[in-house]
Formats: C-alpha cells, structure tokens, sequence
C-alpha cells in the first residue's frame, strides 16, 4: 500500500508554494499466513500461522593473505618486505531464523475480538490509542511490545498471547478445543 505526501514549500518573501509528491510505502506486519501449504511442517488442518524472519546478519571480512615472507639479512634487517594480498569475503556471523507461531484465525479476529485486544493491552498500559476495533499501527505496536518479552518480536497476535490476555480460551488437557 502506497501512501502519498504532499509537501508545500515557501519561497523567501512570496507565498508561492511548490508542491512535491513523495510517495511512502506504508508500514504494516505482513498478512497472516492462512493457507495449509504456508503453514510449517505437521500443523493440524483448520489452524492459522503467523511467520516471523529474521533475516541473516552478514559482515565483510577482510584479511591480510602471506603471499611471499620477508627476506631478512643475516644481522636481521629486512632486504625485502614481505608481500600481502587482501582478500574480503561476506561472513554469515547469525543464521536467518524462521519462527512459526498459532495465531487466532480470522473468524475469531473480529471487530468485537480486535477491541477486547485494545482494552486488554490499554489495561497493561502498552495501547495508546482508541478503543476502535480496527488492527492499526498503534494496536500492532502494543502487540509487539506485549509479546517481545516472551521472545516473539511481532506484531501479529498470536494465540498462545491472546490466551495470556484472557481473550481465547485456554485448552483443557484430554478435552477437545469446541
């Protein structure tokens, strides 16, 4: 999604403006992953998904290779310096990571659902916004900032979180989730 800023300037002494579009990709947590063949490996039919990447952290390193020793004198004076190659290279220093994590499916993501969410996360003083029961930046960013201490670093609810927050009930060992 596209957003487009208008930006007026003033010219020194004229009221004349100059008008320039910039345009500004929105920022926004990507969709949900709903379908069975982008769910991870062994999730049970009829489950919802959010993906969480980290992508791989990658440096460049560069050394110094010995092509050809120094040539030293008898008393130890150097009579010919030693030869380097620089060699740089790309080092992987941290592996990109995919976390797959349950998030309530869109049948349960309903306004009413979306604005307990909102009063949940204003009790623990995370939410800023209104209570408006849309999934916008602030709610995405309280979100993040509930589940990140729990070492999920995303804006997409998911279930285990919402069951924290009382707003999907909790499984029963041996009973059948209905």
């Amino acid at each position: 999604m596209i957003r487009t800023l208008t930006l007026s300037l003033m010219a020194t002494g004229l009221l004349a403006a100059c008008e320039t579009t910039l345009s500004v990709p929105e920022l926004t947590e990507p969709d949900l992953v709903q379908s069975l063949a982008e769910a991870p490996p062994g999730a049970a039919p009829g489950t919802c998904w959010g993906k969480d990447v980290t992508p791989a952290v990658i440096e460049t390193v560069t050394d110094q290779v010995l092509l050809q020793p120094a040539r030293l004198r008898a008393d130890g004076t150097v009579e010919k310096p030693a030869i380097y190659r620089t060699e740089t290279r790309q080092a992987i220093v941290e592996e990109r990571n995919v976390t797959w994590f349950e998030t309530p499916c869109a049948d349960v993501r309903t306004p009413v659902f979306i604005a307990s969410l909102q009063r949940a996360l204003k009790a623990r003083n995370l939410y800023r916004g209104p209570i408006n029961g849309r999934m916008d930046a602030r709610t995405r960013s309280a979100i993040r900032r509930y589940q990140k201490p729990e070492g999920l670093d995303s804006g997409i609810l998911s279930l285990a979180a919402a069951r924290r927050l009382g707003l999907v009930a909790v499984e029963r060992p041996g009973k059948d989730a209905t």
